[in-house]
């Protein structure tokens, strides 16, 4: 180190800049290092006599400090898996519509007398959903879906809380790296994003169609953007508290490492795309125009996956092409996902990725066996109607 500073620095002596060298003073009572004692007449860089002076003290993060940020984004990252398990009920319930009002304060406390409850239920009975598809609801069944939505509302606070406020905390407390200082704010600042995201979305649900005969739903492509920006702040998440608190293995960069680890990404990106696609699903209710599998039907490939024009409009508004799509999606991500474990399988990996791979693989095959089953219990249940 010596060979590579000092000679350069010597080189600089007589010139203009010297002003921006010093003399190094001898190593004060309160440094916690050792330094070698050095000789007259050398000099030390610009940053270590701002050190010596204590005007550029710098405190890094400990481990124990990384630990406990890990672990807190750790949590994080539960809570909003959480929140999108708690959407996709309030999906299931059709609540998402019930709360008609977006108050971030004054909406958290829910009505507790009678008459409270009853004008809720009048400002719930003017938007297209209570005239078109809950016109006979009852106060009892308005309460159910109110509450199911309340959840969901309560529970994205929660979340946004769970990162703000430790964040705000450990940014005090030094414990945040320059780094993770930039990924802890683009979380937060996704979080406060994907709020919107919702109230945006289920604006869209809220308002008059120009056929009054429509079903009302929100957009699909809101829904998709809600959804997609979850899974991304979710995966952001887990990603950096695990680089906290894992320690890295260094392998060699071989070359089956690389394509394993192309390959890894696009997996990832194909089963991101797979979810948006069933966010579009769930908003055009496309899950229900062809109810057996393999086949559409009585055919392969559908006669109405192009009836849209332009041509385009059938992949983000057709529900025919949009089942298609995801079928065809979810079938290519579970392929990809075996290719991936058989392709980690030849490859000396650590024995935390062996067992990520192994369990990515079972994910996907009971998330493809539980979607067989839910298809075949309603096209039983079709069958039985019909027969009725």
């Amino acid at each position: 180190m010596q060979r590579l500073l000092f000679p350069p620095l010597r080189a600089l002596k007589g010139r203009q800049c010297l002003p921006l060298l010093a003399p190094r003073a001898a190593p004060r009572a309160q440094c916690d290092c050792i330094r070698r004692p050095l000789r007259p007449g050398q000099y030390s860089t610009i940053s270590e006599v701002a050190l010596q002076s204590g005007r550029g003290t710098v405190s890094l993060p400990s481990k124990a400090a990384e630990r406990v940020v890990g672990r807190w984004l750790l949590v994080c990252s539960g809570t909003v898996a959480g929140a999108v398990i708690l959407g996709g009920v309030t999906r299931l319930t059709e609540s998402g519509l019930s709360m008609v009002d977006w108050h971030l304060i004054k909406e958290m406390k829910p009505p507790t007398s009678q008459e409270e409850w009853e004008a809720e239920f009048q400002r719930y009975q003017q938007f297209p959903e209570f005239k078109i598809l809950n016109h006979d609801m009852t106060l009892t069944e308005f309460k159910f879906i109110w509450y199911m939505e309340y959840s969901h509302r309560m529970w994205g606070r929660l979340v946004g809380l769970a990162y703000i406020l430790p964040a705000a905390y450990f940014w005090r407390k030094g414990w945040l790296s320059h780094g993770v200082k930039g990924r802890v704010l683009a979380l937060c600042g996704l979080v406060c994003f994907q709020g919107l995201l919702g109230w945006y979305m289920v604006k869209s649900g809220l308002e008059e169609k120009s056929d009054s005969h429509d079903i009302p739903r929100v957009s699909q492509y809101r829904l998709a953007a809600h959804l997609g920006s979850a899974l991304v702040l979710y995966c952001a998440s887990l990603w950096t508290s695990l680089s906290l608190l894992l320690p890295p293995h260094k392998l060699p960069e071989t070359r089956q490492l690389l394509q394993l680890r192309r390959f890894a990404h696009g997996t990832a990106g194909l089963v991101f795309l797979t979810a948006l696609s069933g966010a579009f699903v769930a908003g055009l209710d496309a899950g229900l125009v062809y109810n057996s599998f393999p086949k559409m039907g009585e055919s392969w490939i559908p006669e109405d996956l192009f009836t849209f024009s332009p041509i385009l409009r059938n992949v983000f508004e057709n529900p025919t092409m949009v089942q298609f799509d995801h079928r065809i999606l979810g079938i290519t991500s579970v392929t990809a996902i075996t290719v991936l474990y058989f392709l980690s399988r030849r490859i000396p990996l650590p024995r935390r990725t062996k067992m990520a791979a192994v369990t990515l693989l079972a994910l996907a095959y009971t998330q493809g066996s539980v979607l067989l089953n839910f298809t075949f219990k309603i096209s039983d249940l079709d069958e039985g109607i019909r027969n009725i």
